[in-house]
């Protein structure tokens, strides 16, 4: 094993010997005889004696000898110069101080014709590392900064945060200036830092300071402060695009920490770089108790919020996770990016419909899942305005039979994605998503009415059989969920039998729920969740609003006035889970939106942003209110009481009253006529149910 070195310094000999290989070899050996040589020279003050001048030309050949094999055993001759870095350093200083301690030991056995003065080995020790490590950096200088960027020009750039992003930014980019950036000047908000330099690049003041300063050759600024509050980032990225610079940004501080980017990874700012929101806290180890180990369900996996749901989700180690999306498009799609996120044993893709009664039977019956997040939904007000059957039936009706079954498999928990757009509404899509939140909420009290008469009939059975207790409690639990099945056999609509299971009721059968185990379970907890709009997405105003930009405008904004919340997606989807947590069953949980954000605000951010101005470059355009549509959105019904939670951003709301005869009223009057009657008697019909709803009639 001992000869590996010689062999590596053979085959690299023979591979690259030529006169590069000479002249590296020679100057190794020119800088270990010049440090040696001096080392006489400083330790006798530049005056050595004659005998030590003699002394120093006759061992000179074997300190040559003795530190060049040192180099080779470290494998420093076969290594690349351009490429010295701090292993290299102290593999240097490991094979000088080798060879240093094998010079000295003929003083130690006595032999004096090639005794070394212990001065002049100390001396050369030092020399020949400076030496050598010299030699490498400035080859490695010359090859990145001369060598690498023949016949690239370089842009000067300013950086915007002098901390340890912004540090490493900028020697990343001095390194490696074929990226054509070439930092010039650090502004920062601590005046401290003011005035040094960092790098060798100046900090010239604080961010504020860029539209006082002169500095004609720079167009592109970069924001590296990743840690600092969203609102100041907000704020210099405005102020920024509205002198007229290009802006761009580094990686987030999440993706700096986990290693799944560098600082040096810039790029252009997008519109959530702008919502002034603080970083969300988390209760991760209670979101992971209630997914771990478990069979999750998510409907409309798919769509923008049930992909993040699934991502999410499936980082949290569920037994299974259920997939369930009508388009096979976009199952494929989040089926590859579980695959490729090394997910592929747990995730399973079903391509199933909600309203799919038979289909939806099967799936619950195959996998049992313990937890179910209902994403699935038409969203777009204005498509859904004109199609109002549509909205009901996805929204609503798919709401109803997806919850009742939930309940009949007891499933622990049955959170519904709903929308803001569900309070006092004045569109199709929010009164289908109010119908929704108000059948899970009967469902609920339906549930823990029946729970409350097993617990009477368990104290009042007394001596009874324990099996007569266990049919009659059940039996009476499940009197409400069979209601509903029952006025469907009287519109002539007859439940299909399925194995032990009754499609059309959406409850197990008699038979099966007397010989089960599972009656004795707790009831399914309902959960709805409400928030506004998700940028970025689809049918979004941000995609929009970007393809209008690209294509040289104008960008449309139905309002001056109309004002909306926003969150991003990760956000969204990380409080639902919080909620989720939190939920005792029969809640609404609002999410705190923050501010709400000026449409026309976001369409002129938007286009300073891409470098362009409002009104010279692109114009925005106001088309007026469409049919459905509010100037802003609201957070609570008039008739739910506000409780607090554990957690600041999630507010819960609890009905002041009974929904269970609104949601069977929905259920008998609008089913059947959906498809049999035009939009207007049917938004009428919801009008009758939802009383604060106000339609738009054409």
């Amino acid at each position: 094993m001992w000869l590996n070195p010689w062999f590596s310094f053979m085959k690299s000999f023979q591979h690259q010997f030529g006169l590069r290989f000479l002249l590296t070899v020679g100057c190794y050996l020119a800088i270990l005889a010049t440090s040696f040589y001096l080392a006489y020279e400083l330790r006798f003050d530049f005056a050595p004696p004659p005998e030590m001048q003699e002394e120093r030309l006759r061992l000179l050949k074997y300190a040559l000898v003795v530190k060049f094999l040192g180099l080779v055993l470290l494998r420093q001759m076969g290594s690349m110069l351009r490429y010295f870095s701090i292993p290299d350093l102290i593999r240097v200083a490991v094979a000088m101080a080798a060879s240093s301690a094998l010079l000295i030991t003929p003083r130690l056995l006595g032999q004096a014709s090639y005794i070394f003065p212990r001065g002049v080995l100390l001396i050369d020790l030092l020399l020949s590392i400076v030496g050598l490590c010299a030699f490498r950096i400035a080859l490695r200088v010359y090859q990145e900064r001369n060598l690498s960027d023949r016949g690239t020009k370089s842009e000067d750039i300013v950086i915007v945060g002098a901390g340890d992003t912004g540090a490493s930014l900028a020697r990343e980019l001095l390194a490696k200036p074929a990226r054509g950036l070439k930092p010039v000047a650090f502004f920062d908000d601590d005046p401290k830092k003011r005035g040094r330099l960092l790098h060798g690049v100046p900090v010239l003041g604080g961010p504020d300071a860029i539209s006082q300063g002169k500095l004609p050759d720079v167009r592109t600024v970069v924001v590296a402060m990743p840690s600092a509050p969203q609102r100041r980032v907000r704020e210099i990225v405005l102020l920024l695009a509205q002198q007229g610079y290009k802006v761009e940004i580094v990686p987030a501080i999440e993706d700096l920490a986990s290693g799944r980017a560098k600082a040096s990874h810039l790029r252009a700012v997008e519109v959530e770089d702008l919502l002034g929101r603080e970083q969300v806290a988390l209760d991760t180890s209670a979101i992971r108790k209630f997914v771990e180990s478990k069979v999750v369900m998510v409907t409309g996996a798919g769509g923008s919020i049930g992909n993040e749901l699934c991502r999410q989700i499936a980082r949290l180690n569920p037994q299974r996770l259920l997939m369930v999306e009508q388009s096979e498009v976009s199952l494929f799609q989040i089926e590859q990016e579980m695959n490729e996120l090394g997910m592929g044993a747990i995730a399973v893709p079903l391509v199933a419909n909600i309203t799919d009664q038979v289909r939806m039977q099967d799936v619950f019956s195959k996998h049992h899942p313990q937890v179910v997040f209902h994403a699935a939904a038409h969203k777009h007000v204005f498509m859904m305005e004109r199609q109002p059957s549509e909205a009901i039936r996805n929204n609503s009706i798919g709401t109803r039979l997806l919850g009742e079954m939930a309940a009949a498999f007891k499933v622990e928990s049955f959170v519904l994605i709903s929308t803001d757009k569900a309070i006092n509404p004045t569109n199709v899509m929010g009164a289908s998503k109010r119908l929704a939140e108000i059948h899970l909420q009967a469902l609920q009290a339906r549930l823990q009415a029946g729970e409350r008469r097993k617990e009477q009939g368990a104290r009042m059975a007394g001596s009874m059989p324990e099996r007569m207790v266990v049919v009659q409690t059940v039996l009476g639990a499940e009197a409400g969920l069979a209601e509903n099945g029952g006025r469907r056999q009287e519109a002539g609509e007859p439940p299909t039998k399925i194995g032990d299971r009754v499609v059309g009721t959406g409850i197990p059968s008699p038979s099966s729920i007397l010989h089960s185990p599972v009656a004795a379970q707790p009831a399914t907890k309902f959960i709805a969740v409400r928030f506004g709009n998700v940028l970025g997405s689809s049918g979004s105003v941000v995609p929009i609003f970007k393809k209008q930009i690209a294509a040289g405008g104008p960008v449309t904004v139905t309002h001056p006035d109309v004002t909306r919340y926003f969150m991003t997606i990760p956000e969204a989807v990380g409080l639902v889970m919080q909620a989720a947590v939190m939920g005792k069953g029969g809640e609404i949980f609002v999410l705190d939106m923050g501010q709400p954000v000026k449409i026309a605000d976001l369409a002129r951010q938007m286009i300073e942003l891409s470098g362009l101005k409002v009104g010279e470059d692109i114009e925005i355009k106001f088309t007026g209110l469409k049919p459905g549509e509010k100037l802003y959105e609201e957070l609570q019904h008039h008739d739910e009481q506000h409780l607090p939670t554990e957690h600041p951003r999630v507010m819960r709301f609890v009905p002041s009253g009974d929904a269970s005869a609104a949601s069977a009223q929905a259920i008998d009057q609008l089913e059947p006529i959906l498809y049999t009657v035009s939009p207007n008697p049917i938004k009428e019909q919801i009008k009758g149910i939802i009383p604060e709803y106000t339609p738009y009639l054409d």
